[in-house]
């Protein structure tokens, strides 16, 4: 089920007037907009985003789809027509270019079901996506959250939501995990969402 962005803001604004300060702030949620429709390209995304800055790897995620002429989408077929050497080229390191592969690799033999992802609850398609190498917790609900538009998904590992709730709540220390995800109680069912505002605060 895709989060009611109306509704989750009536919610969220109704139960914690500090982040409602912040949902009036940054306007319309657009959680649904930020990554790839295709669900294969999100996910080769995420792997090329781990560990660097948004810029350098749009760079490599550019040149990446670049290998894909004419129409620049990677797909599983396609990406396990290339060599090691092919994917290193454009920027990704060595793990990462098994990562991709891994991907790819389980997609093609259906461990990985991704037409079918949207049926299925959370808890089974954390389980299929973690069974991939380079695909952890994080990746995976960040998947849920904009991806596949889950409505109550919060990343507690995140340091970038550990710093917005640490700014907008006016903390004496950064929350860890444990606190943010007690915390992020009163958010439900719209912890996806109320993450969205807080990673945007950071920047409006």
């Amino acid at each position: 089920m895709k989060a009611d962005y109306a509704a989750a803001r009536r919610h969220l604004m109704r139960t914690d007037p500090k982040l409602g300060a912040i949902i009036k702030r940054v306007g319309p949620c657009e959680l649904h907009a930020v990554a790839p429709k295709d669900p294969f390209e999100a996910l080769c995304l995420t792997i090329a985003s781990q560990q660097l800055s948004t810029k350098a790897a749009d760079t490599i995620f550019r040149r990446f789809c670049d290998l894909f002429p004419p129409d620049r989408r990677p797909s599983p077929e396609r990406v396990m027509t290339l060599t090691d050497d092919q994917i290193r080229g454009v920027g990704f390191s060595r793990p990462k270019v098994s990562f991709i592969k891994d991907l790819a690799a389980h997609v093609l033999d259906g461990r990985l079901d991704l037409p079918g992802l949207t049926k299925q609850p959370d808890e089974e398609v954390m389980r299929q996506m973690v069974a991939v190498k380079g695909i952890g917790r994080w990746s995976a609900e960040v998947f849920l959250m904009f991806r596949l538009g889950r409505p109550d998904i919060l990343p507690a590992d995140d340091l970038g939501l550990m710093t917005a709730v640490h700014r907008a709540y006016k903390l004496r220390k950064r929350p860890d995990a444990k606190r943010l995800r007690k915390m992020g109680e009163k958010w439900k069912p719209y912890r996806s969402v109320a993450a969205w505002y807080l990673w945007a605060s950071l920047s409006k």
